[in-house]
């Protein structure tokens, strides 16, 4: 047995993507030029994944707009104006607002899965959104005809389809983003907000056998994007015992960047279920300073004293550039951070003899 560790989700995306995404939404150049670049893109990513001696590969998001509305790309559903998603920092993001049902994604995540087996030569994960994050698209208002409770089942439905495409496919994992998880107990201190949400990831995973779900893994962190955060000053303990009651038989966690990681060690453990494996951050995507190998083996070494090793592997705290237009960190420093991560985790396990 060897520590497992795999990448968390976005790769950022080289000068040539970004400008001819730009261009296409201007006119100036056709989708078919856009989807050539995409695909050097994709293939360079993996390339390099590879080359870092990863042992599980995705597609870096490449072609994603964004990773929590990649199902809303092309639809005529939604509108731009919904909730308003605040940053430290002071920059937002904004999420679509539905305005017509019922509701059905416009892009699988299976069909950035197939791009990427084109290529590797290795296992391929594949991450998709929460339907807990796409819940919030429903407007307070509401839409005439058309329910929450009737939006809510298409979603689980959509949202199902979308997990078991990407299991037919063959993905090593699929990865559910859940990083709405912190911010809501920001939004609603009474934590009925995250209970909601949590309920609803469970009807969802409530939908796939026990086998099915040990491949399902959930993500949690504070929401990096351009090097700021929308919710790292909500103290961890506030989610992490609901986190471990969502059912996925993977946990992803946010960990280099955390204040005090032996403290959230220490809550994981407690509730970290006997079925279930924990990846922890141990490579920081907003710290422009690359960890060293070393760095990271001590910070695998701290986990193992609360994690099983069996239980234990080993991840990015976030996605690099969960958003197409993130430059804020370079490929070059992504690369190298996952390199780290990699021989870092080869380190700690040696030293603990596995």
């Amino acid at each position: 047995m060897s520590l497992l560790t795999e990448q968390i989700g976005s790769i950022p995306r080289p000068a040539e993507l970004i400008d001819a995404f730009a261009a296409n939404s201007a006119g100036t150049l056709s989708s078919d030029e856009l989807a050539a670049v995409a695909d050097r893109a994709l293939r360079d990513t993996i390339t390099r994944l590879e080359a870092t001696g990863s042992p599980v590969v995705s597609d870096g998001e490449q072609t994603k707009s964004s990773f929590a509305t990649y199902p809303l790309d092309g639809s005529d559903q939604v509108a731009a104006d919904g909730i308003t998603l605040p940053f430290a920092d002071g920059h937002t993001r904004q999420l679509p607002r539905l305005v017509s049902g019922p509701f059905r994604y416009a892009v699988r995540a299976d069909s950035y899965l197939r791009a990427a087996q084109r290529y590797a030569n290795v296992p391929v994960k594949q991450a998709v959104i929460a339907p807990s994050a796409l819940s919030l698209l429903y407007p307070e208002a509401g839409i005439p005809g058309y329910t929450r409770e009737e939006f809510l089942s298409d979603l689980l439905d959509e949202a199902e389809a979308d997990v078991r495409q990407c299991l037919d496919a063959g993905a090593h994992s699929v990865q559910i983003d859940f990083t709405e998880g912190r911010l809501s107990v920001k939004l609603d201190p009474s934590k009925g907000l995250l209970h909601s949400f949590v309920d609803l990831n469970n009807q969802l995973l409530e939908r796939f056998s026990e086998e099915e779900r040990a491949r399902i893994g959930l993500h949690t962190c504070p929401g990096g994007d351009l090097d700021s955060t929308h919710s790292l000053d909500v103290d961890y303990a506030e989610l992490l015992p609901d986190l471990f009651r969502i059912k996925a038989g993977r946990v992803y966690i946010q960990l280099a960047s955390e204040a005090d990681p032996r403290r959230v060690l220490e809550i994981a453990g407690q509730h970290l279920r006997p079925e279930q494996k924990l990846f922890v951050g141990v490579v920081d995507p907003i710290d422009p300073k690359v960890e060293t190998p070393e760095t990271v083996r001590d910070r695998v070494l701290l986990a193992a004293e609360f994690i099983a090793p069996e239980q234990l592997g080993t991840c990015d705290d976030c996605g690099f550039s969960p958003f197409a237009d993130d430059a804020s960190t370079s490929r070059e420093v992504a690369f190298a951070k996952i390199a780290a991560r990699v021989e870092g985790t080869a380190l700690a396990a040696q030293q603990l003899g596995i």
